[in-house]
């Protein structure tokens, strides 16, 4: 008898008709373009800056690396036009280096005649404005360093002030997660992206700092060469 019973019941079941699976919903993996999206218009702002670091930080490497590069025979060159008498041919071979110190070489010999505090002086000067322009930018990428930091910061003020705002506005006691959900992406988007760039213009920052001070090492041997060079006897 309670076979039969368990027979029929499992023909009943056999006869209902199966619920086709729920489809599962798949997520998408979220790529730096999404996230950046969700971090508003703070985001445009540190990607242009992201953007001028990276322009400054190449255009300050080649100039960098044009005024380091120098033939070793420069100075030996100099000093024999020197001896030779040949001033002329001193300074154009100043014209054809083309680099800070043959700049500063080039207005010592131009000086040649006058006492050594006034060649001294014209060549200090001179190394002051070179010196000027390889830091050409210097505090634009300084400023970037900075200032992203705090404009990520920025956003992640205003995206939890707008997380709190749908908060409170929100009737009946409830909370929906995806009315919150756009302003804690902003808090944490834009920080993300502030300290990002603000560290990418640190370490450039501080690379670059390190190259100028090797140029200045170059400018400061430099004039003290042309110096003991002119303090030779004949």
């Amino acid at each position: 008898m309670n076979f039969l019973l368990i027979q029929q019941a499992a023909e009943e079941l056999a006869s209902v008709p199966q619920a086709a699976p729920e489809a599962v919903e798949t997520v998408e993996p979220m790529n730096l373009w999404t996230m950046a999206q969700y971090g508003g218009p703070i985001m445009i702002v540190l990607a242009l800056m992201f953007a001028f670091a990276v322009y400054l930080f190449i255009e300050r490497l080649v100039t960098l690396k044009k005024a380091r590069q120098e033939d070793k025979s420069f100075m030996n060159r100099i000093k024999d036009y020197i001896h030779d008498g040949k001033i002329d041919s001193a300074i154009a071979l100043c014209h054809e280096t083309d680099t800070p110190s043959a700049h500063m070489v080039e207005k010592g010999i131009s000086r040649i005649g006058r006492p050594m505090s006034d060649v001294l002086v014209a060549i200090e000067n001179v190394g002051n404005i070179e010196v000027q322009k390889l830091e050409k930018g210097m505090v634009i990428m300084a400023t970037i360093s900075g200032g992203a930091p705090m404009l990520g910061f920025l956003g992640t003020v205003t995206g939890m002030v707008s997380t709190f705002y749908n908060m409170a506005s929100t009737g009946g006691g409830t909370i929906d997660i995806s009315t919150l959900s756009e302003g804690m992406y902003q808090a944490m988007v834009t920080t993300v992206g502030g300290l990002l760039v603000g560290i990418c213009a640190y370490f450039a920052y501080n690379y670059l700092t390190a190259r100028i001070q090797e140029v200045i090492s170059l400018l400061e041997s430099r004039t003290m060469e042309f110096m003991d060079l002119l303090n030779e006897p004949v």
